[in-house]
């Protein structure tokens, strides 16, 4: 009976290691195919376009929270109480609506950048579909999801080609 196990066991063991060097496979980084393709860069270059204004204003909010920090580092010590905390307010309300402003701009740029990947899925679906076909694979991972690959299996930048056509 043991006999038969440990047969049975070395059967099992041998068709899988059969079955798995028959199993082609390919490896794509999704991420760097997808934001390093013409679509996405253009989409970058818009999405800095529309939201430089809104850019510059953080920038100048922060600008003025700094001036108003070193000017109270500075000329705190000189200044009466109720100037200082006059110029303290006013720095607190800075950085808050720093804060605010850039809550609201990473929010939106976020937002815009998932309807991004959204409307750009279908097209990577079929690009990878493509690949697995051309190539006869059984599957592609991520290469997020893989230790090592040999190079040859890497089939990202033909990814990258064919999001471009």
């Amino acid at each position: 009976m043991f006999r038969l196990k440990i047969i049975a066991a070395f059967a099992v063991l041998f068709m899988s290691a059969q079955v798995a060097a028959e199993t082609k496979i390919g490896v794509v980084d999704l991420r760097q195919a997808l934001f390093s393709s013409e679509d996405a860069q253009a989409f970058t270059q818009r999405l800095q376009q529309d939201f430089s204004g809104e850019e510059a204003r953080v920038r100048e909010t922060q600008e003025a929270a700094r001036a108003l920090k070193e000017r109270l580092e500075k000329d705190g010590a000189m200044m009466n109480e109720s100037e200082r905390n006059q110029i303290a307010a006013q720095f607190q309300q800075k950085v808050q609506e720093f804060n605010r402003l850039k809550q609201q701009l990473d929010s939106t740029v976020a937002n815009r950048k998932q309807a991004f990947l959204e409307q750009a899925r279908p097209e990577v679906d079929a690009a990878v579909k493509e690949l697995t076909e051309e190539h006869d694979l059984d599957i592609i991972l991520p290469s997020e999801a893989v230790i090592y690959a040999k190079p040859d299996m890497n089939l990202t930048e033909q990814l990258l080609e064919k999001l471009n056509r």
